[in-house]
């Protein structure tokens, strides 16, 4: 993976690759919009991890009340792996976590504390080095993985293709008779190369 690669899309030549490489493409372009996705800066990479895991399999209302919770545990709510593990499950229970849930976490903050999730190195790991550590963690699939790669690393060439989103806006925009399957979205997908994460974020808002 080259500097380039690993750093967050020029959109002005994402979308001038786009529209060269792909006339559907090009009409989704036109039909949403300026692209306004910009990486999320606030607080640690582990946080915005338990952010997802917390997140998960929940209306975004509920996650976000058991979020806030959760984060009140910790001195100015700075999530840390060390004072995670220190929890006990009665304290985690009672802002709302399953018992799923709370494997899941400490499951997180054990890797990460033990260095086998190396979150401090992340930046300068190619994409699929970032993928094939965080799915080493109990919670945390391929999805998840890219998702951090998209909006918390600002990687510009991430294709989820397991994202029903996704797929179903390529049978929508590409005219297929049944939802995409990953085997579609990648083929699809191709051409967007090396920015289909721009193509991505466009495929979700013409959802919308």
């Amino acid at each position: 993976m080259t500097a380039a690669s690993r750093s967050p899309a020029d959109p002005r030549a994402a979308l001038a690759h786009l529209r060269r490489a792909d006339p559907v493409m090009a009409g989704v372009i036109r039909a949403v919009g300026p692209y306004r996705l910009r990486p999320r800066r606030g607080g640690s990479h582990f946080h915005h991890i338990v952010r997802a895991i917390v997140y998960q399999q929940l209306s975004g209302k509920a996650a976000g009340t058991i979020h806030a919770r959760f984060a009140a545990l910790f001195p100015r709510r700075h999530v840390e792996p060390e004072r995670l593990l220190l929890l006990s499950e009665p304290e985690l229970r009672a802002v709302g976590l399953s018992r799923q849930k709370i494997g899941y976490l400490r499951d997180l903050a054990d890797k990460v504390h033990s260095g086998a999730v190396p979150l401090d190195r992340v930046r300068h790991m190619s994409d699929d080095a970032v993928i094939e550590h965080l799915v080493q963690v109990k919670g945390v699939g391929r999805w998840t993985a890219q998702m951090f790669l998209m909006f918390r690393l600002g990687r510009p060439d991430v294709l989820p293709d397991l994202d029903l989103g996704i797929q179903n806006a390529v049978q929508r925009a590409y005219g297929l008779r049944r939802r995409a399957t990953p085997d579609d979205v990648r083929r699809i997908g191709a051409p967007w190369t090396p920015y289909r994460s721009v193509a991505s974020w466009y495929l979700w808002r013409s959802l919308e």
